[in-house]
């Protein structure tokens, strides 16, 4: 069974090797065969070059959103198995496997993370904290799901499941999306993980972002495009 790891990338030259020799180690005494897939956006300080020399396959992505670089992606994913991380080494990748191992032992369909439940110091702003907490109770009371972390972007799936989930967002929102979808349509599993103070220039907005998510939550819900 193959698995693919596909990561979006724009200007991560100061995290992407280590998350790649990271990712290398966790996955050679596995047994599981895999493939790197960064998607990039427009990087103009070497990512793709340093990504495709440690033996990543990069895809390049001029149009931006988060959300539309995990769609190219997918789409060029080749495994029975996809999983996802950041490249600022936020995540911890060395989990895979063993999130791999969790998804087939209990047969399930779709694993998300909780970056909430042991965060490093420093590694998220109060506000951007609160705004994680107001966006997951508005993701549960909608949607009528059960997530500690509506926001994290660190998952691990089967990829036959995709031509099932109706994935409208190409922005942030599509974090929350893929979890709204997956956990009402398939069998799914929350657990908690490791968060790490991330290397590199913060490209999140707290507020602006916030409040797109947290818009597109009632679009979604209320506009009936979702489950």
């Amino acid at each position: 069974m193959k698995v693919s790891i596909v990561i979006p990338t724009i200007n991560e030259a100061d995290s992407i090797r280590s998350v790649l020799e990271e990712l290398q180690r966790a996955f050679t005494n596995s047994g599981m065969k895999y493939e790197i897939v960064i998607v990039d956006t427009d990087s103009d300080d070497g990512t793709p070059r340093i990504a495709e020399e440690m033996g990543a396959k990069v895809i390049k992505e001029s149009r931006r959103g988060y959300g539309r670089a995990y769609k190219t992606g997918f789409a060029a994913a080749k495994g029975e198995l996809i999983a996802t991380l950041d490249a600022d080494l936020t995540y911890p990748a060395e989990c895979i496997p063993d999130l791999i191992h969790l998804l087939e032992k209990e047969e399930l369909d779709f694993i998300s993370t909780n970056r909430l439940a042991e965060m490093e110091k420093g590694s998220m702003s109060l506000m951007h904290f609160i705004g994680n907490k107001v966006l997951t109770l508005v993701c549960n009371i909608l949607f009528h799901v059960d997530l500690k972390d509506s926001q994290s972007g660190m998952w691990v799936f089967r990829s036959a499941i995709l031509e099932d989930l109706a994935l409208i967002s190409d922005g942030m929102s599509f974090s929350e999306e893929i979890k709204i979808e997956a956990m009402k349509k398939f069998r799914g599993k929350e657990v908690p993980i490791k968060y790490r103070k991330r290397v590199g220039e913060v490209k999140l907005s707290s507020w602006d972002d916030g409040i797109e998510n947290l818009l597109f939550l009632f679009k979604k819900r209320f506009l009936k495009e979702g489950p």
